[in-house]
């Protein structure tokens, strides 16, 4: 893996910054961060990676659900800092080039989605429950997803797609 060079994220930033290493959907990134970064904030705005989306910006929405080391985390309520070490896939690492992850193709195939808005963090967190293995049915991942907020109430087809995908998906994120 080739590593980005450190940067720093502010002009300003000097001794206020914390040099961390994070592998980020496969590549490793060397980043000058302020202690007060959110994981959230490092991926959108300072890595352009902005597939995974701010929502509420309290941990209550799910929209920037990630996944840091195979387990499901609002990126909204961590800050960057603590991920330090850490392997992290978000919507942008789970395509393998032009296939589809699983679960992103039983999503356009169930149309589980509206807006969209909710779709990359309900995708995280999909795969992160299957990992889990807490829920087997319907009921269990019903209330295992509860913390993905859906907006325009697509609930149905995203269940019907993580059903679907369920099999292909009980390695992990790219497994």
């Amino acid at each position: 893996m080739n590593a980005t060079p450190a940067r720093q994220l502010r002009p300003d930033a000097g001794a206020d910054t914390h040099t961390i290493s994070l592998i980020i959907n496969g590549k490793q990134h060397e980043l000058a961060v302020e202690p007060w970064t959110t994981l959230l904030d490092l991926l959108r705005e300072h890595l352009d990676m902005t597939g995974t989306k701010k929502g509420c910006d309290h941990g209550q929405c799910g929209a920037c659900t990630v996944l840091v080391n195979g387990t499901r985390i609002n990126s909204c309520l961590s800050l960057a800092v603590m991920q330090d070490g850490a392997e992290i896939t978000t919507i942008e690492g789970l395509a393998n080039g032009d296939e589809l992850h699983p679960m992103q193709a039983a999503f356009v195939e169930q149309d589980a989605f509206q807006c969209g808005y909710c779709t990359p963090g309900q995708i995280c967190s999909a795969i992160g429950m299957i990992k889990e293995g807490k829920a087997q049915t319907r009921d269990e991942i019903r209330e295992q997803m509860s913390g993905n907020l859906c907006r325009c109430g697509a609930y149905n087809n995203i269940l019907a797609a993580i059903e679907q995908a369920m099999p292909a998906c009980k390695g992990g994120p790219r497994e």
